[in-house]
């Protein structure tokens, strides 16, 4: 069902978060199809078709998407969390006390070791929730070090619970602990991560950040 929408920011992330649901179930169905060649190739330039459809008017590389808030935290194709991404489980993380807890479940497009995730996948949502607890903490920082202790594997369709909080600050330097655990076992822990974050500079944040952030 096609939504109407107005062509507001609101308007453009309801459109933006729709899109990516579908990608995502795209993304999906591709990764476990088992139709015949023809009806793959036919799918193909369907997309292709679409593909075109929406590369009629792109942003560049140093120009934030209209729909973020890089201030208010809202990034909507960020790989982990965004909403419009098609490479998002998508990870809902919320922040209680200073703990950032995140939930998602992942399906068979992350799968690593059949049935199971990806150990890269396992990293890139720990990177992500250690992040998100080191913002909450008001001291952010870039990643600097993850340290990560594959304990067993992360099952895939199965809900799972991410939970990150700040262990030390040093100056510029944030130390962060978080683990993988299932919702259904959370005192078991799959996955954990110890990640060392550090404070950008001014000079540093003009550098790699002043074309898209217009510092000058």
């Amino acid at each position: 069902m096609l939504l109407r929408v107005e062509d507001t920011q609101a308007g453009r992330r309801a459109a933006i978060g729709e899109l990516g649901d579908t990608l995502r179930a795209l993304v999906e169905q591709a990764t476990i199809t088992e139709a015949p060649a023809c009806d793959l190739l036919r799918a193909a330039a369907e997309i292709r078709a679409v593909v075109a459809r929406l590369g009629e008017r792109v942003r560049g590389r140093s120009t934030l998407p209209s729909a973020d808030d890089l201030p208010g935290g809202v990034r909507m194709y960020n790989p982990v969390t965004g909403g419009g991404s098609a490479l998002a489980p998508p990870l809902h993380v919320e922040v209680v006390a200073g703990r950032a807890i995140g939930r998602c479940t992942l399906g068979p497009a992350f799968e690593g070791p059949p049935r199971f995730a990806h150990g890269g996948v396992s990293a890139m949502l720990l990177d992500q929730i250690l992040g998100q607890a080191v913002v909450a903490s008001g001291n952010p920082g870039m990643t600097v070090r993850l340290d990560t202790v594959y304990r067993a594997p992360v099952p895939l369709l199965t809900p799972l619970r991410l939970t990150a909080e700040v262990r030390d600050v040093d100056g510029r330097r944030v130390t962060a602990a978080g683990a993988i655990t299932t919702e259904a076992e959370p005192g078991v822990v799959l996955v954990s991560a110890t990640g060392t974050f550090v404070g950008l500079r001014a000079e540093q944040a003009r550098e790699l950040f002043g074309p898209v952030l217009g510092i000058p």
